[in-house]
């Protein structure tokens, strides 16, 4: 059976613009709107062939092909060629208001689904930057829902009748009419389960769930970084035993890692700032720096060495996750002042200073040039 012409099930001219579509597409959604026409089997096919025309011509790309080639651009995808979900299109042109036997026919409607998923949970846990160095092993307690062993988690005291519930038919929604469309929402005698108890359980107060302290063994990789995120597959909340054989959920944990005294972090990398005796900067030397490893290295000062200079040491930082390199250690020297001079060492720097300690201090002495060239400018 050949197919009817997208523009002439619309009822509109093929030079028809994106509003007048749409326009048109209301009118005849609403006038063969299955839901008005209940008596009619044909009406299905009707509503099917006008979403199916108006999800071609509403997209440019789509309509543009069809009017080249016509039904035969999508003859290798079939009805899906262009096709979209009728709850899609018809939530764009109308809202996003349940439509009843719409909405029943495909799939929107009836019963809750019976294999309703439990819920995923969050836990936060703080580690030191050494145990994210090293990785750790940790018994963490998660209080998680599990099913009532009074009642199995059918939420009624044992012996007691679990029927359908007479508010929604057992449908786990209830319906109000506005117009012709059907407004939907959650049963609220049921909760949306379909089904009602007649003496709840004691022990869960009828929900069929009880929350339990449970222990997990935890195992946190080397490596990882503050917010890192490891997800426990099936270690979340239970599904309800009422809602079906749905997989319970899982269980996300979040890594923040604490601040250290020594080392600052950023990726793989560790940066640490050491303080140097002047007479070791001045003269040259060596100083001992700890390594994230609970190791020592010594590094050799050069000479001379002023605040700021960075020394690098390969393979001194942070392991890296789930390789065997580690990153590198960044050392920054400042140099310090010396304070709390005795008398026989205020001597010896004011005789170092009279044999010219200030030719010594190349950086000091171009500052002020800069300095006096400033202010003489200002004057000439």
């Amino acid at each position: 059976m050949s197919k009817r012409d997208y523009y002439e099930i619309l009822g509109v001219a093929k030079t028809a613009n994106g509003k007048q579509l749409k326009s048109a597409f209301r009118k005849k959604a609403m006038a063969c709107h299955p839901d008005r026409h209940p008596d009619d089997p044909e009406a299905e096919v009707r509503f099917k062939e006008l979403n199916e025309a108006y999800g071609i011509l509403s997209d440019a790309d789509k309509r543009a092909a069809y009017d080249r080639l016509g039904h035969r651009a999508f003859e290798q995808d079939g009805m899906g060629g262009g096709f979209q979900d009728f709850g899609d299109i018809f939530s764009q042109i109308f809202g996003n208001a349940s439509t009843g036997g719409f909405a029943d026919m495909f799939g929107g409607g009836g019963r809750q689904s019976r294999g309703q998923r439990g819920a995923d949970l969050r836990y936060e846990t703080e580690i030191s930057l050494e145990e994210a160095f090293t990785g750790k092993d940790m018994e963490i307690d998660v209080p998680v829902t599990e099913n009532c062993d009074r009642c199995d988690g059918l939420g009624a005291e044992p012996g007691a009748s679990v029927k359908n519930c007479s508010t929604c038919s057992g449908m786990g929604r209830v319906r109000t009419q506005q117009g012709f469309f059907t407004m939907e929402r959650t049963c609220p005698t049921c909760g949306g389960q379909g089904e009602y108890v007649s003496d709840p359980c004691r022990r869960c107060d009828g929900t069929g769930q009880t929350r339990v302290e449970t222990g997990l063994d935890v195992n946190i990789p080397a490596g990882v970084e503050d917010g890192t995120r490891i997800r426990l597959s099936g270690q979340g909340d239970a599904p309800p035993r009422r809602g079906g054989t749905g997989q319970r959920g899982d269980l996300y944990l979040f890594v923040s890692i604490r601040s250290h005294d020594l080392f600052e972090r950023d990726g793989a990398n560790l940066y640490c700032r050491a303080s140097v005796p002047m007479t070791t900067a001045a003269l040259g030397g060596e100083i001992e720096i700890p390594t994230i490893d609970g190791g020592r290295s010594k590094i050799k000062i050069p000479e001379g060495s002023q605040s700021g200079k960075r020394m690098r040491l390969r393979g001194k930082g942070m392991s890296t996750l789930r390789s065997p390199q580690r990153g590198d250690m960044y050392v920054d020297l400042a140099v310090e002042t010396p304070s709390g001079l005795n008398a026989r060492q205020r001597e010896l720097l004011k005789e170092f200073d009279r044999e010219g300690g200030k030719r010594t201090s190349p950086q000091s002495r171009n500052f002020f040039d800069k300095a006096k060239r400033f202010w003489d400018e200002l004057t000439d």
